[in-house]
């Protein structure tokens, strides 16, 4: 059978927010103009060598009936949580929290002279695990594998199959692929995804050329079509982007800040169980 191409579906320009205690970041996923992209919740990208723009950090808050995926590029986070879980992420490694049922964490940025730059993704969870217990897979760099090929095109692979490669992260509901994708000037790069799954690139390096010729600058959100094949081209200078998708849930959805669940009713019970103090068992 013939591969389909994913065509441009929408792009988006990342909106300027501030959250946490003062970050600011540039939102694409939970914007204005998108607000979900079934199953994925949010998507900020931040950059910075200001420690100003995210040295107040994300103090201490909850998560209930999500994931949430942090991707460094560059720099080192502080967390810690309730369960007693904590440690520093830096350049290259990844931690995929699942929220489940609930915890309280925070995430503090550390001052370097670099700067910091990474990505944070908020993958829903389906109903049957929104209330699961919470877990954690913290990912160093060194343990996620990176394709080369002979023409100079990498590709880092978190998480799903790559040909024979697949990524370190597993166990994850919306059989996600996440992957980092440098390609270097005149160069094309191709790959097969789920027919049925949602997909994205994140441009945020250069520009890319997408299907029908589409040129998209960064930093920008690029929504593909249907399909199961994606080629990307780089410009007169090399291109990075984010490639995800995952398999969408088709539930509904009731939001409220840090939490996600099917109805409104659950997120009252949720906010009850906060100004009670069982949110944490």
């Amino acid at each position: 059978m013939k591969a389909l191409s994913r065509q441009v579906k929408e792009i988006l320009e990342p909106e300027a927010v501030i959250e946490g205690a003062g970050v600011r970041l540039k939102r694409s996923i939970g914007s204005e103009r998108l607000d979900y992209l079934d199953p994925f919740l949010l998507l900020d990208h931040f950059d910075s060598k200001n420690h100003r723009d995210y040295e107040a950090g994300f103090p201490l808050h909850p998560h209930r009936g999500i994931e949430t995926v942090t991707y460094m590029l560059k720099g080192e986070v502080r967390h810690k949580d309730t369960l007693g879980n904590s440690g520093i992420i830096g350049e290259g490694d990844v931690q995929w929290m699942t929220a489940g049922r609930g915890i309280l964490h925070e995430e503090m940025p550390q001052v370097h002279p670099g700067g910091i730059a990474g990505f944070q993704l908020w993958v829903n969870l389906p109903q049957k695990l929104k209330m699961s217990p919470p877990r954690y897979q913290e990912i160093r760099s060194r343990q996620i594998p990176e394709i080369k090929t002979k023409d100079g095109i990498n590709i880092r692979v978190i998480t799903g199959t790559v040909g024979e490669v697949q990524g370190p992260v597993t166990g994850i509901a919306a059989q996600p692929i996440y992957l980092d994708v440098s390609v270097p000037p005149h160069l094309s790069f191709e790959n097969r995804t789920e027919k049925d799954h949602t997909a994205f690139a994140y441009v945020f390096e250069g520009e890319a050329q997408f299907e029908g010729g589409v040129i998209v600058s960064s930093p920008s959100l690029v929504v593909l079509g249907e399909g199961d094949q994606l080629q990307v081209t780089a410009g007169d200078r090399p291109t990075r982007f984010l490639l995800v998708s995952g398999k969408p849930l088709h539930e509904p959805i009731a939001r409220y800040g840090p939490f996600v669940m099917n109805t409104r009713e659950e997120i009252e019970e949720t906010l009850q169980e906060l100004r009670e103090g069982t949110f944490i068992t």
